[in-house]
């Protein structure tokens, strides 16, 4: 997203204000936000940029990108210079020289320190490079009370730098600094947690986690009404857009964008000109995103498990039988793909992280390759043809009830495994599903189900549930006595902390509008949007 596009991202921008507050009280907390890439990490940085005007704090903000250490100390020199220099009235100039001269008035010790450094590099000698460099921070901060947060953008990317132990040097620097805050971000978010979980793992000076995710279905009905008030725009295609994107921040943008150009607002030629068009900026995208798994050893294998999973075909036995591999080969390459974050893995399913980059693969890549003629004409209207019948789906499902899209649903179930809450589900194949009345006001309505060995109550809650509902819904159960028996309350609304708890004392499962919608999305079936 823009910087001038923030939304809905405020609760993050909270937490960032109070532990930077907090640092200037002698409390330090250093901070890592993980997400998918184009998630919005990099608008929130920008925003707290904005945002925080406070004469006691020196905000450092840099993109870790592939290059030298030398290139990396004077970028990071630099910044500092620059941003501590930023509120003394002084006209600043992007050249080093000229930043370290205006500093050398006003902070002598830390000029003093910065010169060895670059002496050093130029001498080609870095060893402890990195620590040379952070310790600039508590030297000023010596100096002139100000204290440093130093924001670094994509931190793994520091590795290209060839540091030998370059974590166990930042580990050393995090331990001593009391009065330097650290803000990292990563889109490699399996890499990220292993390197928290291991390198960066430390007694004080941790990083709290922050696992910045996707907007729900309120913050992107709301983000869509902002940017799209004024064109006549059916709701129910406001809807379809916040499940076609997943609530991705960037996918949001680009699509309101490209309808608000538009004089009639046609969603379908909005994504086609983005997707299927190969000057479009997704299409350009997605293409580069499959190039670096094409350069990949065994490429044909992870090409193929991703357009399999894309297309639907995502049960992990069901992509071993189709690619003829056995399970451990099928897992070795499932794992390289988990760990670059292409796919998430949920007990038997796999999915893919992006769901617009997932179709894409299917509706405009594997289209492109399974042409017997370069026809882009043919291959469009085949494209379009399956944008509408997407919106079509999308469309019919929103007409029917809750309890017949459940009914629907659970028929599709066969046996396999879901994880759900730290627990495995085994989604029994049912045998029978038959509608549900209850005899109580609380609930009217709801589904049982009865397989070979199973037999599921589940019931449906209008509103927003509470704990009077669960315990009601609990003594419904207990009518069925079943030694399988697995008790289910659904409701379209959040859930809060005490009827979740109360949940879990009744043993009774309940599943608010996000848990049903991640089951839906395994089956690749539409979103409940409400």
């Amino acid at each position: 997203m823009k910087k001038d596009l923030f939304f809905g991202r405020e609760a993050y921008l909270e937490i960032l204000k109070k532990r930077i507050n907090g640092l200037k009280e002698n409390y330090r907390q250093n901070i890592a936000i993980i997400g998918e890439e184009s998630i919005g990490k990099t608008s929130l940085l920008f925003k707290l940029l904005d945002s925080l005007c406070d004469n006691q704090i020196i905000l450092l903000y840099l993109e870790a990108r592939p290059q030298s250490i030398d290139a990396f100390a004077k970028r990071f020199i630099g910044v500092l210079l620059y941003s501590f220099l930023g509120n003394s009235g002084i006209p600043l100039k992007e050249d080093l020289d000229y930043l370290i001269k205006k500093s050398q008035r006003y902070a002598p010790g830390t000029v003093e320190k910065i010169r060895e450094i670059l002496k050093e590099l130029q001498k080609r000698k870095k060893n402890n490079i990195l620590s040379e460099l952070f310790s600039l921070c508590e030297i000023i901060h010596a100096e002139t009370s100000k204290s440093c947060v130093v924001i670094i953008d994509e931190f793994q990317n520091l590795e290209s730098m060839e540091l030998s132990g370059l974590y166990r040097e930042w580990s050393k620097i995090l331990l001593l600094q009391k009065n330097t805050m650290y803000i990292i971000t990563s889109s490699r978010k399996a890499k990220a947690r292993g390197i928290l979980a291991k390198d960066l793992s430390l007694l004080f000076g941790n990083f709290e986690v922050i696992c910045m995710e996707a907007f729900d279905i309120k913050e992107s009905s709301r983000y869509l009404e902002r940017r799209l008030q004024g064109l006549k725009l059916e709701p129910v295609l406001s809807s379809f857009i916040v499940h076609f994107t997943g609530g991705w921040p960037l996918y949001l943008e680009l699509i309101s964008e490209a309808l608000q150009k538009q004089n009639n607002p046609d969603l379908a030629d909005a994504l086609e000109c983005m997707l299927f068009n190969s000057s479009g900026l997704l299409h350009q995208k997605f293409s580069l995103k499959l190039k670096a798994y094409a350069e990949l050893k065994n490429s044909n294998d992870y090409i193929s498990i991703l357009y399999l999973v894309a297309s639907g075909r995502n049960k992990i036995k069901d992509i071993a039988h189709l690619l003829r591999k056995t399970r451990t080969e099928l897992s070795q390459r499932v794992n390289q793909l988990l760990e670059t974050d292409a796919l998430f893995r949920n007990a038997d399913f796999l999915k893919i992280n992006d769901r617009v980059f997932g179709f894409w693969l299917n509706s405009v890549h594997q289209e492109k390759l399974q042409s017997l003629t370069f026809d882009t004409r043919n291959q469009k209207i085949k494209f379009r043809d399956s944008i509408e019948e997407a919106i079509k789906e999308f469309r019919l499902s929103t007409q029917r009830p809750l309890g017949q899209r459940l009914q629907e649903l659970l028929w599709l179930f066969e046996d396999e495994l879901l994880q759900s809450e730290r627990k495995k589900i085994r989604l029994n194949h049912f045998r029978e599903i038959k509608p549900l009345e209850f005899q109580n006001l609380r609930l009217k309505n709801g589904l049982i189900g009865r397989s070979q060995d199973g037999l599921w109550v589940m019931g449906f809650k209008q509103g927003r549930l509470n704990e009077e509902d669960i315990t009601e819904f609990a003594r419904e159960c207990k009518k069925y006595r079943h030694k399988q028996q697995k008790n289910i309350i659904v409701t379209l609304n959040d859930i809060d902390a005490n009827t979740r708890l109360k949940a879990l004392e009744e043993k009774v499962w309940a599943w608010d509008i996000n848990k049903l919608n991640q089951i839906l999305d395994l089956f690749s079936k539409p979103w409940v949007i409400a």
